[in-house]
């Protein structure tokens, strides 16, 4: 599986990694690491992140590790683990071999703990969890000692171990770094290195009921690894202190280097995993590869592709500050990858039924239409064209405005690569007043390729009503209303009634009812579609990608 060098444009962190080749820091290796925790399907921000660490180890010919950080079992799952391999490998990377756990360094990390105990660097608190926040003050007021601070080396060590077997309640005791409760920066007011757990691991079981922090673990597995330089997102800006005191304390042989850098904001976006899994669990989308959500899974369902990804990982590129990214660029994104090379095809998604009287019935005749006015090279299809046609309902109006140019009564059209069409009577439901049906006349002049001069001003798409098929399309819209969700109030009060259309209804041509399951294709004038999983033989399921319009594109051009 090819690696890709994504982030071609230079930024900070290419710069620092080129500082330390040109000054032999690290003996001139580049080692990074995507970290994930396996809690929830991983979204677009990680994407980011993953296309970084790879991209950057692909360009200067070093090796990237997937490492889970599996330290909190309670809300880890083998789901999880499974589904961030599964997009990590359909974003296009390769960890090759280098597939590794937190878990994997619990005796060490266990090991390098008592060492920071004999070394009066770290103790066991009998404060509660409160009282632990209580005591370690504010942004402007020094933290307290706890009273448990001062215990003797063997005391702390004698806890320590009957903490590791068991012989204490959750919560009741934690491991603590010895720093500085005076520190201006919080984390490093003694922050806490293990907790009492009793949860099922999903690797080592019941083996350990005492699980390391994250900013204990993160550190020293980075170093066990050989890590050179550990990315990570700007809130762990103010844990890197931490990260190094780890490091320095245990005197470990590597010292990797934590580069912080912006996440990805998005609007109309959630990229939380704890909200993402809280509109799972309560039934708000139908899973995590709902193609509403934000989640790779569900970019991928919706028909997304991993070129559209990277693209627009790279476009974004990497920045030291925050900032949020309009939604309508990663649309611009998948438009540009599919551009040339979706096929083209007719299908009509709330159908009006026409008749052209004036066209023999019974007939049938092939015409030529092209895949990819884009690629050439995608060659050309028949299409049926009959007496009986279906066009899109939004294509008629009976009293239309001055620059309506599609069909109206007395008005004429072109229907794509076939004739133009003149309306002459409008036929509707006596009950209810609902347009049901047109009458038409064409004009057998006019074939497509034909030669005929004659023009008018629009063109509308169609398909053949006995050489058509029945589809479902599946239209959406962004899970939220308003750009930032997750401000304000509850984001669940932000949460778009409209955000899935689902047309039964549709008809496509025929030619498309053998499609197959992750094709995709542009209907003409109604923007990019995927073959949905839910499809079944006689009865495909298209989810709409994006629509045509490139809002993006458009505000570039000014």
């Amino acid at each position: 599986m090819a690696e890709h060098d994504s982030f071609t444009g230079s930024n900070f962190i290419q710069n620092i990694i080129e500082e330390d080749a040109r000054t032999g820091k690290h003996g001139g290796r580049v080692h990074t690491r995507f970290p994930p925790e396996p809690n929830g399907y991983l979204h677009i921000g990680h994407a980011k992140s993953i296309c970084l660490n790879f991209g950057l180890a692909a360009k200067y010919g070093g090796k990237c590790n997937l490492r889970f950080d599996d330290t909190n079992p309670s809300k880890e799952e083998v789901e999880y683990v499974e589904s961030i391999q599964e997009d990590v490998r359909w974003l296009g990377f390769d960890w090759e071999a280098r597939l590794f756990y937190a878990s994997d360094y619990f005796g060490e990390l266990y090991a390098f703990a008592v060492q920071l105990i004999k070394s009066g660097k770290a103790y066991v608190d009998d404060l509660s969890a409160q009282e632990i926040k209580e005591y370690r003050g504010t942004l402007t007021e020094p933290g307290k000692e706890s009273p448990y601070r001062n215990r003797t080396v063997a005391e702390n060590l004698d806890l320590f171990e009957r903490m590791k077997n068991g012989e204490f309640p959750d919560g009741s005791r934690v491991l603590r770094a010895k720093i500085d409760m005076a520190s201006p920066n919080l984390n490093m007011r003694d922050p806490v290195l293990y907790r009492i757990l009793r949860s099922t691991h999903h690797r080592t079981g019941d083996t350990w009921c005492i699980y390391p922090m994250y900013d204990y673990a993160h550190p020293l597995s980075d170093a066990a690894e050989g890590i050179t330089h550990s990315i990570c997102t700007l809130e762990f800006e103010a844990h890197r202190p931490l990260y190094d005191w780890c490091l320095e304390a245990v005197d470990h042989k590597n010292r990797p280097q934590q580069i912080e850098f912006a996440r990805l904001g998005l609007t109309y976006t959630l990229m939380s995993k704890r909200k993402l899994r809280a509109l799972v669990e309560n039934g708000y989308v139908r899973g995590w590869d709902d193609p509403r959500m934000p989640t790779i899974s569900g970019l991928r369902r919706r028909g997304y592709t991993p070129e559209a990804i990277r693209d627009f990982c790279d476009r974004i590129g990497v920045a030291k500050s925050n900032s949020v990214v309009d939604f309508s660029l990663l649309e611009h994104c998948i438009r540009e990858d599919q551009n040339a090379r979706a096929p083209r095809v007719m299908a009509v998604l709330r159908p009006l039924k026409v008749v052209i009287e004036n066209y023999p019935e019974g007939q049938a005749e092939e015409l030529e239409a092209e895949n990819n006015p884009e690629n050439p090279a995608m060659g050309s299809r028949k299409m049926r064209f009959a007496r009986e046609v279906f066009i899109e309902q939004d294509d008629f109006m009976e009293d239309p405005p001055k620059k309506f140019f599609r069909l109206a009564p007395g008005q004429e059209v072109r229907l794509k690569n076939a004739y133009i069409i003149k309306c002459e009577q409008v036929v509707k439901d006596e009950r209810t007043g609902e347009i049901v049906e047109l009458r038409c006349t064409y004009d057998p002049d006019t074939r497509s390729g034909s030669g005929s001069s004659r023009k008018v001003k629009g063109t509308i798409h169609w398909v053949a009503a006995e050489y058509s098929a029945k589809a479902e399309v599946r239209l959406y819209d962004h899970l939220f209303t308003v750009e930032d969700p997750d401000t304000g109030e509850d984001y669940k009060t932000y949460l778009n009634p409209r955000s899935l259309e689902v047309l039964s209804g549709c008809r496509i041509e025929l030619g498309l009812a053998s499609a197959a399951i992750g094709e995709r294709f542009q209907f003409l004038r109604n923007g990019y579609f995927y073959v949905d999983s839910d499809s079944a033989p006689g009865q495909l399921v298209f989810n709409r990608i994006v629509a045509l319009r490139d809002s993006w594109a458009k505000a570039q051009k000014g």
